[in-house]
């Protein structure tokens, strides 16, 4: 009885403090809003935390959180049970902690891990197979697969890993083969599936070289396919470029100006900017690096002292023979962001908090607005806040693209557990959608053909017919392709566009247009797998296709 009472008075003496934290930055966040796309919600129940996640070609939707949160709200079906001594929480568990979300639907169906994938990493294969690595406690050296159809569940192969792999990051490479880079302890990288001539694990002193102790700073590291086909590697405030083939550096960045850290706990975001111009002999390759925290906010965060996050962009050509960083200043300081490439070549900037670090309930201040970066405009104009939403996505947020031009938002659970109550940031099971402004026009091009999930192979060239309402400039038409990445962390891994190379525009009926373009010429620019195709026309794409290159 006791205890219910100091519950309850401990919810009620911090209700005040929690109203006056949430509506003191709802109004941050509303003094910037410039006014620009659209939330909805989509479910307000999904069973879990969408911890992790990754669009699959059947359009739909795996995401997972850790096996060893304890019950989570939603039940495995059919009366199964998942039996595992080594669970930390639940040694039998009947509930699901991964799900599948049918897009076209609106719904959701459990699936069965068997082990456990928190904090873990994941490429979609060049045949769609979502292959999941590592994890925490009994999962740390296991790989998963999960094909995509309307029946499949997840498949786990024991000691798939030779190293424990805990906030690792991944990369599908072009001859198919994923490289895991990273994780706790774990100053090396192996691949997967295992050949005679790599069934090892092969050292990168880097790693060791950009870990802080006590504070790391250099977990998911950002991992980037470069297009001479070596890999762009960023941890902590720093990048390498790597021949993976002969374990060798064969370039080293210049520190990211301020030597502030930006990968895990102090968690920023980056991607690779879209890659254009790819008839050109030599391809261009730009990086951006986005928020953070300051060096040191880890263990001030967790005494309770929340520093304010980085504002701060550094853009990068990485292909350049002298690099250097350009920095920028976001309109809102953000750590634990994540960044999605929009269908138009604009990046979406989203989730996230105002101060502190990831963690336990050690971050402060959600950052409600999302921002659009548009890289083609002149410096000083690429920056643009967006309609804020009313839902503090912190530590463990989700968001990846859809293939219809929206962007799903999910998770925020910084809780050892599943905590509905009693703390500032209580564990979030919704998921919702935000639609940029270009959703809003009703001139949208559509794809008429080729159909979709058709085989391509690289160099090919294909015939696209499109109908597009209203006057058609047709100089300000182009194509992108998109590879869906897994997100966790603020780590998208794998996320890439490219611009393809187009003919000119033909009108070839009532409102219908057709144009050529073609492939890019390997996998070096392209890994093999499956890409959403869209059209383009005066930054308003039509909805996707999915083509499959190898």
């Amino acid at each position: 009885m006791a205890t219910k009472a100091n519950l309850v008075f401990n919810i009620l003496w911090q209700l005040p403090f929690m109203f006056m934290l949430l509506s003191c930055h709802h109004d941050m966040n509303l003094a910037y809003a410039a006014g620009g796309g659209k939330w909805d919600l989509l479910m307000s129940n999904i069973g879990i935390s969408a911890m992790h996640m990754q669009l699959l070609n059947n359009d739909r939707v795996v995401m997972y959180d850790r096996t060893d949160f304890g019950a989570s709200n939603i039940s495995l079906p059919n009366g199964k049970c998942r039996n595992n001594p080594n669970d930390l929480a639940l040694k039998v568990d009947c509930t699901a902690h991964s799900v599948e979300y049918d897009v076209s639907t609106n719904s959701i169906r459990p699936l069965m891990v068997q082990t456990d994938v928190w904090c873990s990493s994941a490429s979609a294969t060049s045949d769609g197979t979502l292959v999941q690595t590592g994890g925490f406690n009994d999962g740390k050296v296991m790989v998963r697969n999960f094909k995509p159809c309307a029946t499949c569940d997840w498949q786990e192969i024991g000691n798939g890993l030779i190293q424990s792999r805990w906030y690792s990051a991944n990369h599908l490479l072009p001859d198919g083969r994923q490289i895991i880079v990273g994780g706790r302890d774990a100053f090396n990288y192996e691949f997967y599936p295992k050949t005679a001539s790599t069934n090892n694990v092969f050292s990168l002193p880097f790693l060791q070289q950009t870990n802080v102790p006590r504070e790391e700073n250099n977990l998911y590291p950002f991992v980037f396919l470069n297009v001479d086909g070596n890999l762009f590697i960023f941890a902590n405030d720093r990048a390498i470029l790597l021949d993976y083939t002969t374990n060798t550096v064969v370039k080293t960045y210049p520190q990211i100006p301020g030597g502030d850290p930006r990968n895990y706990p102090s968690t920023g975001s980056a991607l690779l900017l879209p890659l254009k111009n790819l008839r050109s002999e030599k391809v261009e390759a730009e990086v951006l690096v986005c928020g953070g925290a300051p060096k040191g906010s880890y263990p001030r965060a967790a005494k309770g002292d929340f520093v304010g996050a980085l504002n701060t962009c550094g853009r990068i050509t990485i292909t350049d023979p002298n690099p250097q960083w350009t920095m920028e200043t976001m309109p809102l300081p953000r750590t634990m962001g994540d960044m999605v490439i929009l269908p138009d070549g604009n990046v979406l900037i989203i989730n996230g908090a105002a101060s502190g670090t990831a963690g336990w309930q050690i971050a402060r201040n959600p950052v409600l607005s999302p921002v659009i970066y548009r890289p083609d405009n002149p410096s000083g104009s690429r920056f643009e806040v967006q309609n804020p939403n009313t839902t503090p996505r912190m530590y463990h947020s989700t968001a990846i693209l859809l293939r219809d031009g929206r962007v799903l938002v999910g998770g925020s659970n910084p809780n050892e557990l599943y905590n509905f109550t009693g703390v500032l940031f209580p564990t979030d099971l919704s998921l919702e959608a935000f639609s940029p402004s270009y959703l809003d026009a009703n001139l949208r091009p559509q794809i008429i053909s080729p159909d979709s999930h058709l085989k391509y192979a690289y160099g090919q060239r294909v015939d696209i017919q499109f109908t597009s309402s209203g006057l058609l400039n047709r100089d300000l038409i182009k194509v992108t392709m998109i590879a869906p990445g897994f997100n966790t962390h603020s780590n998208t891994m794998n996320q890439r566009m490219l611009v393809l190379p187009r003919g000119i525009v033909r009108q070839v009926g009532k409102s219908v247009y057709e144009l050529s373009c073609v492939f890019p010429k390997s996998g070096k620019l392209a890994p093999p797998g499956y890409y959403l195709l869209f059209v383009v026309h005066q930054d308003i794409p039509s909805e996707g296709i999915w083509v499959r290159v190898n």
